[in-house]
């Protein structure tokens, strides 16, 4: 298949990008040029933005394209932008949305395609939901052939998962945990999440490019296995060869005190427990299995991020906020008790 991919080197299209090259596609990315050193060598890049419509309209020109798949679209004028570029010239369009558009809070935690859209706690979940709307629109009044794609928390081999961590990811709380400082977890840790390893999403993703059932649908594609959040800190606390000293603290009080944007992250998003249903996923993929177990994979990301220097970020800004929260909450808890 001929299949052009917007983004194509980020967490969840990396793993993409080296599948579908891998299964011998023609392929070709639009992006600026990150990461281009790190891909197949069958694989052709268009380097531009794809904000400047008129060059990548250009650089198109006349190609139908099998698949057209978007991973940098979070306002609606960028999938209006898309559809303006590619309506008539893709036998199907598919667009990453987000599963943290699922409908907060949860009235139910089992989550399937059908559960509601709504949240009211973060604005990006707001976008990604106002894009799904405007892209079915175009299915149902001009055929426009749309596949949605809600990842949840996917992760590679460059960043652990966690619920809490500054604007220079996830490296500063590993520093912490190695030496021997106190880390937040959220709320009392018990609450369940979904971790998903890139790999696996990809076997989902690249399982719904071209296939006739996924036209006008959507899909959330995550792992099975669900983990409390204490289960999560402690893997990568045992990767690193240390003991765990957790603080954990409301997600509230984290949110209301935070230089950071823990009302959506947290509130709108992982403090809620939920236990994703890949049915309908698996009807349309027979062979889809996520096989990379949350501490296997999580063990595995610790230690390349150990063996290169170049993930691990300080981050000075976030650990003295956090020994700043974790100082005020101790003090509270004393001064009340």
């Amino acid at each position: 298949m001929k299949i052009l991919l917007i983004g194509g080197t980020g967490t969840i299209s990396m793993a993409i990008t080296d599948l579908l090259a891998k299964q011998g596609h023609e392929l070709y990315l639009i992006n600026r040029g990150s990461r281009s050193a790190e891909l197949p060598e069958n694989v052709t890049v268009l380097n531009c933005d794809i904000n400047d419509e008129k060059k990548v309209s250009g650089l198109i020109g006349d190609t139908i394209f099998d698949a057209v798949g978007e991973f940098i679209g979070f306002v609606p004028e960028q999938v209006e932008r898309d559809f303006r570029l590619f309506r008539g010239k893709t036998k199907q369009y598919i667009y990453i949305s987000s599963a943290s558009a699922y409908q907060k809070p949860l009235s139910d935690p089992v989550i399937t395609e059908s559960t509601p859209l709504a949240n009211p706690y973060w604005q990006y979940s707001r976008d990604k939901i106002a894009c799904e709307e405007f892209l079915m629109k175009q299915y149902r009044e001009n055929g426009f052939p749309v596949t949605i794609v809600r990842p949840s928390h996917t992760y590679d081999e460059r960043s652990v998962p966690l619920g809490v961590h500054g604007k220079g990811g996830s490296w500063q709380v590993l520093k912490r945990m190695a030496e021997g400082k106190p880390v937040i977890i959220h709320g009392d840790g018990s609450s369940l999440w979904t971790l998903t390893h890139n790999t696996d999403f990809a076997k989902g993703y690249c399982g719904l490019v071209g296939n006739i059932h996924a036209i006008g649908q959507a899909f959330h594609i995550t792992s099975d296995e669900s983990l409390t959040w204490d289960q999560i800190y402690n893997i990568i606390a045992d990767a690193l060869g240390v003991e765990l000293k957790a603080v954990h603290i409301p997600s509230e009080f984290l949110a209301a005190v935070s230089d950071y944007d823990l009302t959506g992250s947290l509130i709108g998003d992982k403090s809620n427990s939920v236990i994703f249903d890949n049915s309908k996923l698996k009807r349309a993929v027979p062979d889809f299995k996520a096989v990379i177990r949350a501490d296997q994979g999580i063990k595995n990301t610790v230690h390349n991020i150990l063996k290169h220097p170049e993930l691990q970020n300080d981050d000075e800004e976030f650990d003295k906020w956090c020994d700043k929260v974790i100082g005020a909450y101790t003090k509270l808890k004393e001064d009340l008790s």
